[in-house]
């Protein structure tokens, strides 16, 4: 008799994900520890899964060590501490404890310092993404998993949706994303019911984050009464609609993407400035990014960039009446000066 029909969803997701790490590892030079545990440098890769110790991570977790055992990767773990609750060194302990008793090695809790820029949420991330980026590059890891699924990518693409920040912000998470292809997330394509099946069908113990239900946070909001609400007023299938929106949204974003990269040295003078003649006639959608990636190239931080900073920005080509230099992020200044608009960082 097989494992459980949950149990096998999530073991074939990530199989799936560890044989692309594996193919891309024997064709690309990755960054490994001196030896493997078969003392060949460099023959193994080593896949870290980032756990927090819920369902959809330990799911993962537990899918990691029991497939890494049939291929040849290294499977470990980490658990970041946010420190935003009483007790989570203990819990994060706990978590780093379970990883071990699946195999996993190396295995390691991390404690962080969340800030205050973007909200508790955006900040809580950040800090995050920089423990996991600083745990990769000590271990060596070719890749790290996370257990985000397709409800978290539904309620990713309506929180974009909100924003109104473009098609880019209704494509949702990738499913590899990071410097050098370095985040991977196996279960996009599978529900949070299926992952927490898989979990109860082999006895893992999860820890419920209260803050998954607390409702001073947007995403729970979301998650605990707007989608339902919405599958109510819509019925059934509203998170595979969404998911399947932010794929086809991430197509359409990449290939206009593609386009600005290719056309922004056509739209630039010997001296390299961005003549507003050759803006003018670009398509919105291009010439809106070719902007986005200028401002970034002098300095404007990615993430504070919103939308409303580029069509003040685009206004500079298509609406000119004389108004003066544009405040971006970053303390990056613009302003349009004999027909070319100057773009550089006070």
């Amino acid at each position: 008799m097989g494992p459980h029909p949950a149990v096998a969803a999530i073991r074939l997701a990530v199989r799936r994900v560890l044989h692309d790490v594996l193919t891309e590892h024997r064709t690309t030079p990755h960054p490994t520890p001196d030896t493997t545990p078969h003392g060949t440098p460099g023959e193994h890769p080593l896949v870290l899964v980032a756990c927090s110790g819920g369902a959809d991570s330990m799911a993962l977790a537990s899918a990691l060590a029991f497939e890494a055992r049939k291929l040849d990767v290294r499977a470990g773990g980490i658990t970041v501490d946010h420190g935003l609750q009483d007790g989570s060194d203990q819990r994060a302990a706990e978590v780093a404890d379970r990883m071990t008793a699946l195999g996993l090695d190396p295995v390691e809790a991390i404690a962080v310092t969340v800030g205050r820029d973007g909200g508790p949420e955006a900040a809580a991330r950040d800090a995050r993404y920089a423990a996991l980026d600083a745990a990769a590059e000590r271990h060596g890891a070719t890749a790290v998993l996370l257990g985000h699924t397709r409800d978290d990518q539904a309620e990713t693409v309506l929180l974009g949706l909100a924003r109104g920040s473009g098609i880019r912000s209704l494509s949702g998470m990738a499913a590899v994303s990071g410097t050098g292809r370095r985040y991977r997330r196996p279960f996009l394509e599978l529900d949070r019911q299926t992952v927490r099946k898989a979990c109860i069908a082999q006895e893992l113990a999860v820890w419920d984050d209260p803050h998954n239900s607390d409702p001073a946070y947007t995403r729970s909001r979301l998650r605990h009464e707007g989608l339902p609400a919405l599958e109510k007023a819509l019925g059934k299938g509203v998170v595979e609609a969404l998911a399947r929106t932010a794929q086809l949204s991430r197509d359409d974003a990449d290939a206009l993407d593609s386009w600005a990269a290719d056309v922004e040295a056509a739209v630039r003078d010997e001296a390299g400035r961005l003549e507003c003649a050759k803006l003018f006639g670009l398509p919105p959608a291009v010439r809106r990014r070719v902007l986005r990636r200028a401002v970034i190239a002098e300095g404007a931080p990615a993430g504070s960039l919103f939308a409303r900073h580029i069509e003040e920005l685009d206004r500079l080509i298509t609406g000119w009446r004389g108004q003066g230099a544009i405040n971006l992020p970053g303390r990056v200044e613009a302003r349009r000066q004999g027909g070319r608009l100057v773009i550089r960082q006070g």
